[in-house]
């Protein structure tokens, strides 16, 4: 284990040059040693792990390099000095570093101090810190390191040259890996490295660490299998298999999947973040542009792939929403368990969903459904008449022929105003009525009734055809229109009904207009007006009529609120407030 361990550290201070996401610093630092355009204070930021304290060792001994002809192997250990911001953030500390600032290097010609987690200095120590990095020797270098820059404040922002570090790329990691294992004899399967690439989640520093640990457990072949049982991590197999359930909408597979997964150990955070990374990974490979976004072994890139073709689209984002969604409730969660499950059940309905939204429905039209009652009615009084042995001849019911259902994709169920008639159905039980009388098919009142029953029907359908439009006035409007406010009040909406108190009603032709001095109150009134309009149209007998409404800004009431306006308002309606005011030498 030892041996695995200093063989991948002796790789650690040649790493940063070797990947492809450090060869711009490298060089900008090396052209600025050369060329004596380095600051003394550096800025080093980014995420963990990528090597900025590593990095500003190496600069360190460079620098002495550079400046001094003494050994080349030297590493000017003396002249390094280090200090973690984290747990040493007071003003002493920093008074402490200030003073050993002061002394000049027994051998080179720089000291460098390289300061961690520079962002964890409390205020009072930025102040200390201040004066010595605007103002510090020539022998003094100043390397700050940080993960969060925002935090530093703006005055020594301003005063240090910065350099900022970026993650290093799976793949990158992957093929130092690569190196290493070739180097020390040691057989890896690409997707093993690709899983260590990915858990060190872009620093290098953790990748050789997972790489030592795993190659102390497993030996000197490094394969898929026992790289995720020692990092106890799931396999790639777990997700494939769990969506292929889903996407069969086999929802008691899946959670008996789950519950072995959770036998094994693993958390349950874990396997739903892991999923809605494999559904991510799934949708990038969709599109040639973002298939270099999969950052996954060659073999694995196949099973991808595949089946990223049975997945749809809307699926894929569907599952991501839903999958995310639960990894943002997990830990606030008491039933963790039951949270996971009841999100994979949603997973393996999306499918079933969407088909069930698919569907076409008919929108009922007044049309359609006049056409539902013509056709009821002959049906009803067809049966009775044919058993009270009366013969109907089939052109009866011909003007019925050409009524056509409307059928388009559903979108949103419109209902129309309900048609209530009293004649026709007075008509409809007068018809009953008279076909209950027995009578002889073969005789002459028989054929007398048949030719009634006829005209009867084409009556009714020539009625049925056009809803009722009966005329009103204005006053009628006004008077129903007054009756609907009260059933508000009856039923607890007094906001409706005032604003519907506030203005009444214009009539112009079939139009009913109303203004209001607000788009806010118009809103609210179209929210609610087809249960007006179909209130009005049954009490007005006319179901043609339309509800137009306007907005007018400057018919808004001017309302009094302080008592200087009150008193105007008063005087306005009652001039002698004014005279009794003065004799009395009242205030407002």
């Amino acid at each position: 284990m030892e041996h695995f361990i200093v063989s991948a550290r002796k790789y650690r201070p040649t790493t940063f040059k070797s990947v492809v996401g450090q060869q711009a610093i490298t060089k900008t630092l090396e052209n600025a040693i050369e060329n004596n355009h380095l600051a003394q204070a550096l800025l080093f930021t980014g995420p963990r792990g990528v090597g900025k304290t590593t990095c500003a060792r190496i600069l360190a001994k460079k620098i002495n390099q550079k400046s001094t002809e003494d050994d080349p192997n030297e590493d000017f250990a003396f002249n390094i000095f280090e200090l973690d911001a984290a747990s040493n953030n007071s003003v002493d500390d920093i008074r402490n570093l200030t003073d050993q600032v002061r002394i000049p290097p027994q051998t080179g010609k720089y000291k460098v101090y390289i300061i961690d987690e520079v962002h964890m200095l409390s205020p009072s120590a930025f102040n200390a810190f201040l004066k010595t990095l605007e103002e510090p020797p020539n022998h003094a270098i100043f390397i700050l390191a940080t993960t969060e820059k925002h935090k530093i404040i703006p005055t020594i922002l301003s005063r240090c040259q910065i350099f900022d570090f970026k993650r290093i790329t799976a793949i990158d990691i992957k093929n130092h890996l690569a190196e290493i294992a070739v180097s020390e004899e040691i057989i890896a399967d690409d997707d093993a490295l690709h899983i260590i690439a990915q858990k060190a989640d872009g620093a290098l520093r953790d990748a050789l660490s997972i790489f030592d640990r795993v190659v102390s457990f497993s030996g000197k072949n490094l394969t898929r299998q026992a790289v995720t049982e020692n990092l106890n991590v799931l396999d790639y197999t777990t997700y494939f298999e769990t969506t292929d359930f889903l996407l069969q909408n086999n929802i008691p597979k899946v959670l008996v999947l789950f519950d072995d997964i959770l036998a094994k150990g693993f958390d349950g955070h874990q396997f739903i973040s892991g999923l809605a990374s494999h559904f991510r990974d799934l949708l990038v490979c969709r599109h040639p542009e973002t298939i270099s976004l999969l950052e996954v072994g060659d073999q694995i890139k196949t099973s991808y792939f595949q089946q990223a073709k049975s997945a749809n689209f809307d699926f894929l984002i569907r599952a991501i929403d839903l999958a995310n969604d639960c990894d943002l409730k997990y830990k606030s969660s008491k039933n963790q368990r039951l949270l996971v499950e009841l999100c994979l059940m949603q997973l393996a309905s999306i499918i079933t969903d969407g088909e069930k939204k698919k569907q076409y429905r008919h929108i009922i039209s007044p049309q359609h459904q006049l056409a539902e009652k013509k056709t009821h009615y002959l049906q009803t009084n067809s049966e009775k008449a044919a058993t009270n042995n009366v013969v109907i001849e089939p052109d009866v019911s011909s003007n019925f022929s050409d009524i056509k259902e409307n059928t388009l994709p559903y979108k949103e169920e419109v209902m129309p105003p309900k048609i209530e008639n009293t004649s026709l159905e007075e008509k409809s039980k007068k018809l009953v009525n008279q076909n209950a009388e027995r009578i002889s098919a073969f005789s002459l009142k028989s054929i007398e009734k048949k030719k009634k029953l006829a005209e009867e029907f084409n009556t009714l359908a020539i009625d049925l055809d056009k809803p009722p439009e009966e005329a009103f006035t204005e006053t009628d409007l006004q008077v129903f229109w007054n009756e609907y406010i009260k059933l508000l009040e009856h039923k607890g909406e007094h906001i409706l009904a005032s604003q519907l108190h506030m203005n009444l009603p214009v009539l112009k032709g079939n139009a009913i207009q109303v203004c209001y001095p607000n788009h806010t109150m118009k809103v609210e009134l179209e929210r609610s007006q087809q249960d007006l309009l179909n209130f009005l149209s049954k009490k007005l007998k006319n179901y043609s009529i339309i509800l137009e409404i306007d907005v007018d800004e400057k018919a808004e009431k001017k309302y009094a609120y302080t008592p200087r306006e009150k008193f105007e308002k008063l005087r306005e309606k009652y001039p002698l407030i004014d005279t009794l005011r003065k004799t009395f030498d009242l205030d407002i």
